[in-house]
């Protein structure tokens, strides 16, 4: 049976007018339209696709790489919107539908949204969802601590960075333990710091084994070498002065010096930021 949502690995049966069929070994196919064929192949040959539905709710294959699969989440961009719901760029031809009972707040053209993939029973259609919270849950934690997760940021608040941890439970990056600019839609590595006794996961983006080193203090500290010692710059300077001269934003420059200072390795002054000289 063709997997919906999900890659696949079928074999070229035949070549036809509108593109070449794919098959299992249950004896179902697919077509993978002209446009995605590869350059040089031979009957038989294996395919690595990704099948799901076409305008006329046919299976059709693709060796375009969406934005997420079955059962996964994804950082989509709102297309369109009609009197029957959203509808996604989600990497293939097709726009992915989400209808308005599967939004979490109403979507706007041209904004982003955490969209889960998933198939629909009764129709038997892919669908997305942005009220992601029902296909997550911290009831059985399947990490442990200080083990290595993936991450999906989904929303930035006052407390930290919340975030999909392993594509399957709630995390959050506190506010004091974010050394770097993360945006919602980032995706990266993190490590659980603590999972509380109600199962909540605080995580880090660097290793809690180890030290945490400002990884940003270290370029300021390389700067400030290759002016001769000084930057006219502290944490009172206009944020676009910042970004210009070191591509960094306020916060993250913020929080260099400050690791700096507690290292004794600069003093932060009226008009700038001075070395120290090393012992």
């Amino acid at each position: 049976m063709l997997k919906l949502g999900e890659y696949q690995v079928l074999n070229i049966l035949r070549e036809t007018e509108p593109g070449l069929y794919l098959g299992n070994s249950e004896q179902d196919e697919v077509l993978l339209p002209h446009r995605y064929k590869p350059e040089t192949f031979e009957i038989g040959d294996e395919v690595n696709a990704f099948v799901y539905l076409d305008y006329d709710e046919r299976p059709v294959a693709t060796t375009l790489t969406p934005y997420l699969t079955l059962n996964t989440f994804g950082y989509l961009h709102c297309a369109d919107v009609n009197e029957y719901g959203a509808f996604m760029d989600w990497g293939v031809q097709k726009q992915l539908f989400v209808p308005f009972k599967e939004q979490a707040r109403p979507m706007k053209v041209g904004n982003w949204y955490i969209v889960y993939l998933y198939l629909d029973e009764q129709t038997q259609r892919l669908v997305g969802s942005s009220k992601t919270n029902k296909y997550l849950s911290n009831e059985n934690l399947a990490i442990d601590k200080f083990e290595e997760v993936d991450i999906l940021v989904t929303h930035l608040t006052e407390k930290g960075a919340n975030a999909i941890v392993n594509g399957k439970h709630h995390g959050l990056i506190y506010e004091a333990d974010i050394f770097e600019d993360i945006r919602t839609g980032d995706r990266m590595k993190a490590y659980v710091k603590k999972i509380r006794n109600d199962n909540k996961i605080d995580l880090v983006l660097q290793h809690p084994g180890y030290r945490s080193i400002e990884p940003n203090a270290n370029y300021v500290l390389d700067e400030l070498k290759a002016a001769g010692g000084f930057l006219p710059l502290h944490d009172k300077s206009d944020p676009e002065t910042i970004k210009n001269e070191l591509g960094l934003s306020k916060k993250s420059f913020k929080k260099a010096i400050g690791s700096l200072y507690k290292d004794k390795q600069i003093l932060i002054k009226e008009d700038g930021i001075e070395l120290l000289a090393s012992d």
